[in-house]
């Protein structure tokens, strides 16, 4: 007995086309969406269809519905517990200055990390880079990073937009984060994060490992986080 080939509903259609135009900046943050009627005509559907294109956008955070107006495009927020799916620049309240330590480069998996990898990503070399992060010219977050190289080409650290590398995964490959495991503890200070950050080596500070899951099938990111806290702390903040 043949399989039956599942097919993919319009509304998934409609939902990935906008979606890919918000993230290319077609639709940029503030702007609204064509009409539900507009996009009807567009893609000769019901308005019940566009309207479940268009709920599933408001869950994913892409959009909000205002009484009136339509659908606008929003700043995608989303909590991730400590971290949100802005990455760690979207977590704390001040501008962060990102600088490339080690770009990005094929390797094998660091024993380090603590997540279990899938068989996928067992049988792949991995890419690392790793980031320190600035508040006000001071270092306070030393950032190693990996992923599965057949899940994901290695990214030159210039193509970085805005020195974001979730930015970049969104608005140049259309992928998203779309939720996280953590592992937070306090540990002292290595000589290697110590003389990255400017501390003193065995000073208490906040290692957050983490595993983020991506849209991509096969494709997680895993950081591994080394952060002084002393001057300032990450928010914790959840966003709807």
């Amino acid at each position: 007995m043949k399989a039956r080939k599942i097919k993919n509903r319009k509304y998934h259609t409609i939902q990935d086309f906008i979606r890919k135009r918000i993230q290319g900046g077609t639709y940029p943050v503030g702007s609204y969406l064509p009409s539900e009627n507009e996009i009807c005509g567009q893609f000769s559907t019901t308005r019940t269809t566009v309207r479940k294109a268009l709920d599933e956008l408001l869950k994913e955070g892409f959009i909000e519905k205002e009484q009136g107006k339509g659908s606008k495009v929003v700043e995608r927020r989303k909590s991730l517990g400590l971290l949100t799916v802005k990455g760690f620049s979207g977590s704390i309240d001040y501008e962060v200055k990102t600088i490339v330590t080690k770009g990005p480069k094929i390797t094998q998996w660091d024993p380090i990390i603590p997540f279990a990898l899938t068989e996928e990503e067992k049988k792949s070399d991995c890419v690392y880079f790793q980031r320190v992060r600035h508040i006000n010219d001071r270092p306070v977050v030393l950032e190693n990073n990996w992923y599965a190289n057949d899940a994901l080409q290695v990214i030159d650290s210039g193509e970085f937009i805005e020195g974001s590398f979730f930015k970049t995964l969104s608005q140049a490959y259309f992928i998203e984060v779309m939720g996280a495991e953590q592992e937070l503890r306090s540990i002292p200070a290595s000589q290697e994060v110590a003389k990255n950050l400017g501390i003193q080596e065995g000073i208490p500070i906040l290692h957050i490992s983490v595993r983020f899951r991506t849209s991509k099938p096969g494709l997680n990111l895993y950081g591994d986080l080394y952060c002084n806290t002393t001057d300032y702390p990450i928010r914790n903040s959840y966003f709807l």
